[in-house]
């Protein structure tokens, strides 16, 4: 059935008509052994100094039009891309939390549907409702009111993404949205202060940018016994902030596909991944790879590849009519990764804890996401590397 779903990715979908593009650049042609697939990013690149973009990518057909995430077989109807028993299976993850912790996703601007379109997701797959009517979705402003900001159809999709793959891997978690006024870092890091002020003990934060002029907003980004996920970048070999910052589980990305092994899966780098030697902070006390002499990122990583991608339902541009879709960009991992921190209830010493459980985690080999000279850098290998970082999880020992 994965088999069948993930050729479905190349050939079963439909056009959901001309979106308007979100983002600066064209589609993305990606070429695997089954054929071709689009992607493009839905936030704009090269956003300016001190401001951030998201690292959500969706699947497109050849010009940029967005692809209807469907799929048709003979009695119904079901979302194309991973759901959550594929990543909960792909992960080993049994675990699914309670209601009294909170998650907490971080991200830029409105979005109006975020309840509604988040309980087409969940009651898809069967999963507990989760709406602002019943308490277990909470959302604000970075100043933790309600004057909500202005729609953007990128960083919604954003948002539709982040809040679907923490329902995920945590399926009975309260989630907590908290929308910055803006896609300014300092905005951000108020959004994530508040978001800890107001008792998550998980942050997921999909976006970023340069680390230039951004030491005064790292301290939001740091936390004891708060485990804070942050994207490593959807545009290769690269370090960006706040993966970069030295307190947060900077999470990469790999292609993920079923496979005819003991596992079940095979994993490699994603080309797409960002990764890299940080030029700004220092390197944590538990980093304790070789080559790097500050912050290397990443630490751990995730399905993120869109020809792998996973079901997302929400906006489908600036009309906020919603739809299924399929979703990559290590966007998929921050949320993913934060919402198994929330799933085991175990935080303190989050990142360190990674890093002496390389065990428990599965090792990535094969694959790369730039030229960097044949180093870990940007090229998968055995043990530590900066694409996938010290692996994938299999199980929640390593959390």
């Amino acid at each position: 059935m994965l088999a069948g779903r993930l050729l479905a990715f190349v050939l079963g979908f439909s056009l959901l008509g001309a979106v308007p593009a979100q983002a600066d650049e064209p589609p993305v042609m990606e070429v695997h052994a089954n054929g071709a697939i689009f992607h493009r990013a839905v936030c704009a690149h090269n956003p300016g100094p001190g401001v951030t973009r998201c690292f959500a990518r969706v699947r497109t057909d050849s010009v940029g039009n967005l692809l209807a995430g469907k799929t048709a077989t003979s009695r119904t109807s079901i979302p194309s891309g991973y759901g959550p028993a594929d990543l909960r299976r792909a992960y080993a993850i049994s675990a699914s939390g309670n209601a009294s912790t909170i998650v907490a996703v971080v991200d830029a601007y409105g979005y109006p549907n975020a309840s509604a379109d988040l309980a087409v997701y969940r009651a898809q797959y069967g999963l507990p409702p989760c709406t602002t009517a019943n308490g277990c979705l909470i959302i604000m402003d970075q100043n933790s009111a309600t004057h909500l900001p202005s729609y953007s159809a990128g960083w919604a999709q954003e948002q539709a993404l982040d809040l679907d793959m923490v329902s995920a891997m945590c399926p009975n978690c309260r989630i907590m949205l908290v929308q910055a006024a803006s896609a300014n870092t300092s905005s951000l890091a108020t959004a994530v202060t508040t978001a800890i002020a107001k008792g998550a003990s998980v942050v997921s934060n999909s976006y970023g940018g340069s680390e230039t002029g951004t030491q005064s907003s790292s301290a939001a980004f740091s936390h004891s016994g708060v485990a804070i996920t942050a994207s490593a970048g959807d545009s290769g070999y690269g370090a960006s902030f706040p993966a970069s910052a030295p307190g947060v589980i900077a999470v990469g990305g790999t292609t993920l596909s079923p496979a005819n092994n003991a596992r079940g899966w095979s994993e490699t780098a994603w080309s797409g991944s960002g990764s890299g030697c940080s030029a700004v902070y220092a390197k944590p006390v538990w980093q304790t790879d070789k080559l790097c002499a500050k912050r290397m990122e990443t630490d751990i990583s995730a399905v993120g590849d869109p020809y792998s991608g996973v079901a997302v339902y929400g906006p489908t541009g600036r009309a906020q009519n919603s739809a299924w879709m399929v979703f990559g960009g290590t966007s998929v991992g921050a949320p993913l990764i934060g919402g198994i921190y929330g799933a085991t209830g175990a935080r303190p010493n989050a990142a360190a804890k990674i890093w002496v459980s390389r065990a428990a985690l599965n090792d990535i080999t094969s694959g790369n996401n730039g030229s960097c000279g044949g180093t870990y850098f940007c090229t998968a290998a055995i043990g530590y590397d900066g694409p996938t970082g010290n692996g994938t999880p299999w199980g929640t020992g390593a959390f």
